[in-house]
Order: structure tokens, then C-alpha cells, then sequence
């Protein structure tokens, strides 16, 4: 769910600094990797070494460390962190954050970040509803801040009320469909060709030359390319798949149609992603009438198909290029040369021999290659491999 992503998790000086620890583990199960800054009031409520054992990264208390003068950027944090996550946020941090005071490292590097920014209130109920806390929260929503809800209930000092942090769990989530909600708007005003599916190649009006895709992996990614925001033109094979919400659907049979609406759809596009299973060969020509049965052999002549990847990799100029290669053997040595002759930015290869790989099922098991690196991921969902694709992307775009 956080694969990949860096969360800096705050904890300011709050009866609420316990749930710190149970989130920290939390977000590191969903995938991310955490780092932890402290306020020295913090401290007095849960230990650094509770907290780095926890997120296995030391905790950063000051600006610098006072045994050897290392520096704690807080500018090198903001840039790493995806979300600074604030949790517990006390009353004191909530107005110094409306208000720009930046008098400890935790502040500062909340001037500084560029990321999204979510916080969880914890204080009392009479705190937490006094008018200038709840104007210092409209000033942090009017500033882009995502806000926790403090539900109600009891509350350290015996009082029933609002304030309470929100559970680890429910604050798990908001991180989750608060990340989402920014992959959404990250390629607004991108347009995208997909190529999914298999090509038929007629041999008369009932036989036909195909192979197994189904199209699963091309409809995943031009899905996660909707989801984030961008214009979508996906040029499918036959498929039992519906339609990702916001794409634009043109269907084809042969591998000739999928060539003439593939060129027709770059034209206007940012990058293609070449996922669909397209025959290299086709008949030389198509019976007019259903062949007969016969006691003799029978030979059809092939004809090579028109490479689409290929004429898209010698118009592209600054668009992305994206391949995908197939192999049972040499498969790294074949996608390089894909890679090079197509003009491709990246390809990513899978095997028919990996298990859970290939046609017809939910998983894949993927290599990135680009001119200069490798990247191998684990067998996953073909839903999480089109995230990894579309990520990729992102970073070229």
C-alpha cells in the first residue's frame, strides 16, 4: 500500500506520543520507510530508542548532533519525504505551524517540506475546542494541510470530549488515500497511448492466427495513468475486460488496425506504453470463403506485421517510450535489444518461465531496464506492477 514511499513521522510532547509507536509499525508493515523527529518534550512521553528501533533509522531530536557536529538537514528532509506525518500534534505545534514559528527541528523542516503534510490533534477537549485552536486549524486547511479527525471520547484528564488522537489505524489510511489523492493530480494535462490486448490475424472469415493475452497488465496501467489524472487512449485486442474508468477505449482486431489508431493516437500523445501482445506474422493473404477440409497439408504464407513500437521510437522526439518484452530464454540480452533498436526509454521484460508471470493470470513478476540500470521486483499483483510502471514514468516526465 506504501511501497516505496517515505513518510516522516513528528511527535510532539503528548500523553498521545504512545499510539506513535504502534503507527511507526504500522506504516513500516504497509510498505514505507520511516524516519522520526522528536521534540525534546516528546521525549519525556516515549524514548528515541523506542522510536528508532522501530523505524530502524536514528531519531533526530536537534539540529545537529552534539557528539560530532553532524548536521540534520532539515531541508534534506522535506525533499526526501512523500508525507510528513505529524502525529501526536499538541495545541503549542498546531499554532507554531499557522503562525511560521520555527524554534525546533520538527517545525522547520515543516517550512521547509514540499510534501503533503497530514497532522492528528491530541489535547483536551477544552483545548481543542477554544477558538484559536480551531482558527490555527482553518489556517493549516487553508494551507494545504490534511487534518485527522480528533474524535471524541475520554480523555486523560477524566473529561469526556473531542481532542483524542485519532487511532493508528484510521490515521494508516488517511496517509494511504492521501498519497492516492496526489497521484491523481500528478500527470493532469498528460496524454497517454496504451496498447493492450492480442491482435487476430484473419486466415479466413472463421480461423484465425492470435495469441494468449488477455490484456490484464495494458488495462492496469492505462487504469493507473486514468487514476492520476492523465488523458488516456487505449488501443485494445478482443478482451472479456471492461473499460478503466476515464479511458478512452478504440478497438481493434489485426495487427495492421492496431498500427494505423496506435500512430493516429501519438500524434497528439505525451508517451505510449507498448503492452499489447501483437502478432509478428500474418497471413499473406485472407480467403475469401471458409477453407475446405482436405486429405493434404495445408501452408499458409506469413508476412511480417509493421513493427508499432519501432515507427513510434523514430517520431518520438521528447515523448516517453515505453516496451514490454515476453521471453523464455535470453531475456535480458532480447530486451536490450528491443531497448536500442525501438528508441524505448525503458522495458520491462517478464518471462514465460517465472511462475505466476505471463498470459491469463492476476500476477507478474517484472525487470526495468533502461540504458543505464536493472531493476527486478518481486512477484506482485499486476495492479501493483502498473503503479511500479506508472512511478517510473512519473520520474521521466
Amino acid at each position: 500500500m506504501l511501497q516505496g514511499k517515505h513518510i516522516l513521522l513528528g511527535v510532539t510532547g503528548s500523553i498521545a506520543a504512545y499510539k506513535a509507536a504502534v503507527l511507526c509499525r504500522l506504516l513500516r508493515g504497509a510498505g514505507a520507510e520511516v524516519k522520526v523527529i522528536m521534540t525534546d518534550t516528546a521525549k519525556q512521553f516515549i524514548t528515541p530508542l523506542t522510536m528508532a528501533t522501530l523505524s530502524k533509522h536514528p531519531v533526530l531530536v536537534e539540529f545537529f548532533n552534539p557528539e560530532n557536529g553532524e548536521w540534520n538537514s532539515h531541508i534534506s528532509l522535506g525533499e526526501w519525504a512523500d508525507c510528513y506525518l505529524i502525529a501526536p500534534a499538541t495545541a503549542n505545534t498546531i499554532a507554531k505551524m499557522a503562525t511560521g514559528v520555527a524554534d525546533n527541528l520538527l517545525l522547520t523542516t515543516y517550512l521547509s517540506a514540499r510534501c503533503k503534510t497530514i497532522i492528528a490533534p491530541a489535547m483536551d477537549c477544552d483545548m481543542f475546542a477554544h477558538v484559536t485552536t480551531q482558527t490555527n486549524l482553518k489556517t493549516l486547511l487553508a494551507h494545504g494541510v490534511v487534518i485527522a479527525d480528533s474524535p471524541a471520547g475520554e480523555l486523560a484528564s477524566g473529561l469526556m470530549g473531542k481532542g483524542r488522537m485519532a487511532e493508528p489505524e484510521q490515521i494508516l489510511e488517511l496517509v494511504i488515500s492521501t498519497l492516492n489523492a496526489e497521484k491523481k493530480k500528478s500527470l493532469q494535462g498528460k496524454h497517454f497511448l496504451v496498447t493492450a490486448g492480442a491482435t487476430i490475424e484473419a486466415i479466413d472469415p472463421v480461423r484465425y492466427i492470435t495469441n494468449h493475452s488477455t490484456g490484464k497488465m495494458g488495462y492496469a496501467i492505462a487504469g493507473q495513468l486514468a487514476k492520476r489524472g492523465a488523458k488516456v487512449t487505449l488501443v485494445t485486442g478482443r478482451t472479456n475486460l471492461d473499460t478503466p474508468k476515464g479511458v478512452d477505449r478504440v478497438d481493434i482486431l489485426s495487427a495492421e488496425q492496431m498500427y494505423q489508431a496506435a500512430v493516429e493516437a501519438f500524434k497528439s500523445a505525451d508517451g505510449a506504453i507498448m503492452c499489447a501482445a501483437v502478432a509478428d506474422y500474418t497471413p499473406a493473404s485472407v480467403a475469401e470463403h471458409k477453407i475446405k477440409k482436405s486429405d493434404d497439408d495445408m501452408a499458409i504464407k506469413l508476412v511480417r506485421t509493421r513493427d508499432i513500437a519501432a515507427a513510434l521510437g523514430s517520431q518520438k522526439e521528447n515523448r516517453i517510450l515505453v516496451g514490454f518484452a515476453l521471453e523464455s530464454d535470453s531475456g535480458v540480452e532480447s530486451a536490450v535489444s528491443k531497448l536500442q533498436r525501438k528508441n524505448l526509454d525503458f522495458i520491462v521484460l517478464n518471462s514465460l518461465t517465472d511462475k505466476g508471470a505471463g498470459f491469463g493470470v492476476d500476477t507478474n513478476k517484472v525487470t526495468f531496464i533502461d540504458k543505464n540500470s536493472k531493476e527486478s521486483l518481486p512477484l506482485m499483483s499486476k495492479a501493483e506492477v502498473a503503479e511500479k510502471i506508472v512511478d517510473k514514468i512519473e520520474s521521466l516526465c
